[in-house]
């Protein structure tokens, strides 16, 4: 038994092992059977006090430049650096009380139009908080708002407490092999057990491994997300067998394309490691049905996670949940992690970035655990001060700066990215055969910094329509 199996604070899951699915009682039941009640229990379990008025009088939001810390500040300012910025949704209602939430404008489910502004305004809180359309901040905040209007913490309105602790996992982007070792250690002093990253064809994923598990206990387990990149079941295999001689591997994310069913069962049957698959694709049927993960990535707005968590919970097949922003934000995830019983894989939130969480005290883990909050609302409040140091004006769209990747291969092979092919510039080349070269030893990654030369200007122009590759 894993330490997400919770002997201490509710039923107890083997989360790590490989499960039995009972798929014929499954399937008898039926899916449709399953989302109706996914949405039956998407209700609050505490009545608002009579006296309590919970319409919503006026809606603010800030948006912040929050700054990563030196690690991961040199590794997403290749792909990601408009995860910067984040924008902080205060709902107040007529009976005074304030709620707060988060989004991360640059990756998140839904961003807060100003319709849905408008469209909450002079409503009751409580009857729109379960409008997934809303948008993640303002959602939250309603939650927020609501919950500390009846004096209860968020999961009370979300359902009923199951655990007193859940599991949170240590994030980064893919990064160097030192970097990697060092992040891994960071983790385990701030208690955490897990760490989730992701395998990249630009960087040496054996190096990293065997860097990264240095001095770490076999229970401190690496999570890697291969976000399709190893293409193929038979071009994967021979890495993936690699990597699990590590004790401390675990989960592989997306190894290949999920719609590849004969590929990932091969891939599910040839190795001991979980493998998991964002809820969706393929359909939750046939991805129960054909046995193609052990188990899913669950994300989204407040409904869509209860829904989905409830299939998952019917397949008895574990989660974890992806819910991404500073410490607000992870402070909302511990409040499913209390309701959502196959919650048992460690929620990535990505807070771990940040220089700051915006919170007044950390979230703290113990034995790669979080204790569940026990205040109203989030059950943590926002600092106020850090808020005002890192506020900034709204972007009008995505920063973007010019910049270029360039990885190096031992033979003296050179690929530049360019960054005006969109979001994700770097990996989705990856995904088409034949682009990027395939997985190898001792390759190497950087941001290839504009040094006003000629050559790199040349290099620049030459790689806006896709990867360059040269040659010495």
């Amino acid at each position: 038994m894993s330490y997400y199996a919770r002997p201490q604070d509710g039923p107890a899951f083997p989360a790590r092992g490989r499960r039995v699915l009972p798929r014929r009682r499954f399937l008898r039941a039926g899916l449709v059977g399953a989302l109706a009640q996914g949405s039956c229990y998407a209700r609050s379990a505490v009545a608002a006090p009579a006296t309590t008025d919970l319409t919503v009088t006026k809606i603010d939001r800030v948006t912040v430049k929050v700054p990563f810390r030196p690690v991961p500040a040199r590794n997403m300012a290749r792909e990601l650096p408009h995860w910067k910025y984040s924008e902080i949704c205060t709902v107040r209602l007529a009976s005074g009380q304030l709620g707060h939430g988060e989004t991360l404008l640059y990756y998140t489910p839904a961003a807060v139009s100003e319709e849905a502004v408008q469209r909450v305004q002079g409503r009751n809180a409580a009857s729109l908080m379960w409008d997934d359309s809303l948008g993640t901040g303002l959602q939250m905040a309603l939650f927020d708002a609501v919950a500390r209007a009846c004096d209860v913490p968020i999961h009370r309105l979300l359902g009923v407490q199951l655990y007193q602790q859940t599991p949170l996992s240590w994030w980064n982007i893919d990064t160097t092999v030192e970097d990697m070792a060092s992040e891994c250690r960071e983790a385990q002093r701030l208690g955490y057990l897990a760490y989730k990253t992701k395998g990249r064809p630009w960087f040496d994923i054996w190096a990293q491994m065997e860097a990264a598990v240095q001095g770490l206990p076999p229970e401190f387990k690496i999570d890697m997300d291969y976000n399709d990149t190893l293409l193929t079941a038979e071009k994967g295999l021979p890495i993936l067998k690699d990597l699990a001689e590590f004790p401390q591997t675990d989960i592989y994310e997306t190894p290949i394309p999920q719609g590849d069913i004969a590929g990932n069962q091969a891939i599910r049957h040839a190795t001991r490691v979980q493998i998991a698959m964002h809820y969706g694709n393929p359909r939750p049927r046939v991805a129960i049905q054909e046995g193609v993960c052990d188990g899913f990535v669950i994300g989204g707005g407040a409904s869509r996670v209860v829904r989905q968590a409830h299939v998952a919970a019917m397949a008895e097949m574990p989660f974890w949940l992806q819910l991404v922003g500073t410490g607000i934000t992870a402070a909302w995830s511990l409040h499913f992690g209390a309701v959502l019983k196959n919650a048992t894989w460690p929620a990535v939130n990505c807070h771990q970035l940040y220089a700051h969480d915006l919170l007044t005290r950390r979230i703290k883990l113990t034995s790669g655990k979080a204790a569940i909050p026990t205040g109203p609302g989030l059950g943590f409040d926002i600092d106020w001060d850090v808020v005002d140091r890192f506020r900034v004006d709204k972007p009008l769209s995505r920063p973007d700066p010019p910049r270029l990747v360039e990885t190096r291969w031992t033979d003296g092979r050179r690929m530049y990215f360019n960054h005006l092919a969109g979001v994700n510039f770097v990996v989705n080349p990856a995904r088409r055969p034949g682009v990027v070269p395939y997985y190898e030893r001792g390759v190497q990654t950087r941001l290839y910094p504009n040094d006003g030369t000629a050559q790199w200007k040349e290099r620049y122009e030459k790689s806006r329509q896709g990867p360059l590759l040269e040659k010495d």
